[in-house]
């Protein structure tokens, strides 16, 4: 299963790199070949127990899917502001996909470093790869570039030693790469424009994402330490998680943000989300998409008899949330993609928060939420945190937020490009939920090495390809200009990648497929 994972992973690079062919496609070729050994090493190390934290158990180490994700964005991002013109952001592309392979490379050297006996020859590949890369960083970064992308290691280096410690069996080491990194790139942005306002420059909604992300992050690592000196589930204990909450939000995050975007946050908040029509029959929609939600939670604890604690809900009962958010997201894409940027963003700090308050038993909620949560968890939540509802908003939200707004002029990337913002709806929301309803119910020839069926995956690409039809039908905006042959390849590459990962799939394939679209 491993090798077949790998060889579908080395199927996207080849074709990122067929076309795109630079000495950025060339770097992300070598850096796949060495992940691929490296890989082995974590897997050896994982299994007897000899990794430097508790990984996620049940999975393998991840770490050649995840290397692979953060380079090609950029590499696909580089090609495409460059087509446009937007010198910026082709710039920034070339950040981002250098710092991805520095932090690819920092974890397996990690790897090679704490196996013994010392492999030499994956030490001779890492060494070989990390040269390639650095030579074509050296020639191709300014000096600030350089320094970016060492603050963003420095950053991750520092979040992986505190969050894997706070937080074991939370994450393999590939998931770890991935959520770690995207954070250290946010927080570096963060500080990098805090650092140089400019009033009218930027983005409002791109400043929220920052803020945002950043002071939920800030808020975990703040009560975590102090939860660690005094109880947290005493009520003198809540008030002060309380408290802390509002002063932390009121008194850094506000302002932080009031001085990116240079006036009232929760002024500006209020205008944006009410601008138009649209945007309030929208917001009325998805309240009782919400509340449909909180509906289904309540009625499957009622159905758990006293007698059947241990029962778990089925795979058919969780796939009613992507359902739901399918529901929530298409609309949202179709008639107004920035109110569901803010919207997911504010989604994200609600779930981040409410996680906060269920770990911590914070009164007079935190014990309820582990006790309705607790009916849907799987074998991925092992950890003291419970993330796959985070992951699945996540996976559809990505898309979206790192869609190149810039690097299109009309709001479209011109053909398979057009159908980027809807890869979380594609891929998790229609494929993976397709993929397993089918395949738990009426798939009976198992693909080598692992549950998942034929039968699952075949319907998950024939599902998609009716849902790129219908995007056509509905959205106005999307003119695929023949491209019908390379988004067949896309979904089906994707589609066998979730048939053999053992990753978190809601996170991983929704970036892969934007991958494959953007190039």
């Amino acid at each position: 299963a491993v090798l077949v994972e790998s060889l579908l992973v080395f199927g996207v690079v080849l074709s990122v790199h067929a076309v795109v062919w630079d000495r950025f496609s060339w770097c992300a070729l070598a850096l796949a070949l060495q992940a691929f050994y490296a890989q082995f090493k974590w897997d050896r190390l994982l299994r007897q127990g000899g990794a430097v934290f508790q990984f996620r158990g049940a999975a393998n180490s991840g770490l050649l899917p995840a290397s692979m994700v953060i380079p090609l964005l950029g590499v696909v991002m580089k090609e495409r502001c460059r087509a446009a013109g937007i010198v910026y952001f082709e710039r920034f592309g070339v950040v981002v996909a250098s710092a991805g392979m520095l932090l690819a490379l920092f974890l397996s050297v990690l790897a090679v470093g704490i196996t013994k006996p010392v492999p030499t020859n994956t030490c001779i590949l890492t060494g070989v790869a990390g040269s390639v890369i650095i030579y074509t960083m050296k020639h191709s970064l300014t000096v600030s570039e350089v320094i970016e992308v060492l603050e963003v290691l420095l950053i991750f280096v520092y979040l992986s030693m505190i969050l894997l410690y706070l937080l074991p069996r939370c994450f393999t080491p590939g998931e770890a790469l991935l959520v770690l990194g995207g954070v250290s790139f946010v927080l570096n942005q963060l500080i990098k424009r805090s650092l140089n306002v400019v009033e009218g420059r930027g983005d409002p909604i791109d400043f929220f994402l920052l803020v945002a992300v950043v002071g939920v992050v800030l808020l975990g690592l703040f009560f975590t330490v102090l939860f660690t000196f005094m109880d947290s589930g005493t009520w003198i204990s809540s008030m002060f998680f309380h408290m802390m909450t509002a002063v932390l939000g009121l008194g850094v995050i506000m302002p932080w943000l009031y001085r990116l975007i240079q006036r009232n946050p929760l002024f500006w908040l209020l205008q944006f989300l009410f601008q138009t029509q649209t945007r309030l029959y929208l917001l009325v929609y998805w309240t009782f998409l919400a509340a449909s939600a909180c509906g289904v939670v309540l009625y499957q604890n009622a159905k758990r008899s006293s007698e059947s604690k241990k029962h778990q809900a089925s795979t058919i009962t969780r796939k009613y949330f992507h359902f739901i958010v399918v529901a929530t997201y298409v609309p949202g894409l179709i008639y107004d993609r920035q109110l569901l940027y803010v919207a997911a963003v504010l989604c994200l700090a609600v779930f981040i928060f409410l996680e906060y308050v269920r770990y911590f038993r914070i009164k007079p909620f935190g014990q309820t939420l582990r006790h309705l949560l607790s009916l849907f968890l799987d074998e991925r939540d092992s950890g003291p945190l419970i993330l796959t509802h985070i992951y699945l908003l996540l996976g559809m939200s990505l898309p979206v937020w790192l869609f190149p707004r810039s690097c299109a002029p009309k709001g479209t990337l011109p053909g398979a490009g057009a159908l980027v913002p809807y890869s979380g709806v594609l891929a998790v929301g229609v494929g993976d939920t397709i993929a397993s309803v089918f395949g738990s119910t009426m798939g009976e020839i198992k693909w080598p090495g692992t549950k998942k069926t034929f039968e699952g995956t075949m319907t998950a690409i024939f599902a998609q390809i009716i849902a790129v039809a219908l995007i056509l039908i509905f959205d106005s905006s999307v003119n695929l200009n023949s491209s019908y042959a390379w988004i067949l390849a896309s979904v089906s590459l994707v589609s066998l990648l979730e048939a053999y990962t053992t990753q978190i799939d809601n996170l991983l394939l929704p970036l892969y497929l934007q991958i494959m679209l953007m190039a």
